[in-house]
Order: structure tokens, then sequence, then C-alpha cells
């Protein structure tokens, strides 16, 4: 991930997070990203980080997560990368189907959309790469 304008890597841990989310204030402030958007950005590389910690790495603290993010032309694009196995994104059940309305997780995927201007991934032989992008 060499390159990146701004980079950080923490442990599988999901104490972790309060250090990501100065990181993402960080980075936004420093891009001029609109301050509206700032708690839904939260969220989603939250939920995308939750994601990584604790389904992909399964909170083994010897395995990392790495966020990078990348400044092209008006948009923000965080790269959150894992060192699990992967996972298919259309065998996600939907969170907003009337049997999935009370269960107590299931909708960081949906947040990701919500917040996002786009949400793509490359699974790699080396773990999961969950891409959002923001315009600026």
């Amino acid at each position: 991930m060499a390159n990146s304008k701004y980079e950080i890597e923490i442990q599988s841990n999901p104490t972790n997070l309060i250090t990501i989310e100065e990181f993402i204030s960080y980075v936004a402030k420093e891009e001029g990203l609109d301050p509206d958007k700032l708690p839904g950005l939260l969220i989603a590389i939250t939920e995308a980080t939750t994601n990584a910690i604790i389904h992909a790495n399964k909170k083994d603290e010897s395995k990392k997560v790495f966020i990078s993010v990348d400044r092209e032309e008006n948009k923000l694009i965080f790269v959150i990368k894992d060192e699990g196995l992967g996972f298919d994104p259309e065998n996600i059940p939907d969170p907003t189907a009337p049997e999935n309305l009370m269960k107590d997780s299931g909708r960081g995927l949906y947040l990701m959309r919500i917040f996002c201007d786009e949400l793509k991934y490359n699974i790699t032989p080396t773990g999961t790469e969950t891409i959002l992008i923001v315009s600026v």
C-alpha cells in the first residue's frame, strides 16, 4: 500500500476503533471534506473496520487491518484491508427485509452504501480490500 497519502495499521482489536475515528477525522479535515459528511463517513469506515477486525481477522491480534486514503480529484478513496479469507457480498442478508429488522448485526454493508458514493471490494490472496469512495 505504498504511495498512499495517508496510512494507518492497527491490530485486530475493537478497542482500536477510536484510533481509526481520530485518523479519519484528521484526514477529512486535511482534505476539506464537508463537515456534514463526516458523521456518515465515520460510521461507514467504522463498520468496514469492525468487519475486518471481527469477521475477517476473527479478533486475532497477530493479524492487522490496514487503512489507506488517497485523493483523486474531488474524491477520497478509503481502502480498508484485512488479512482474512474473504466473503461474497451477494450472500449477505438484506437488513431491510422484515425477518432481519430486529437483528443486532448485519447492517454494516447497508450503512456503507448509504454514507458513501461508491462501495467496492477487491478479494486478494492476502485479504479483502473494502473500498469506500466519498466526494469532497
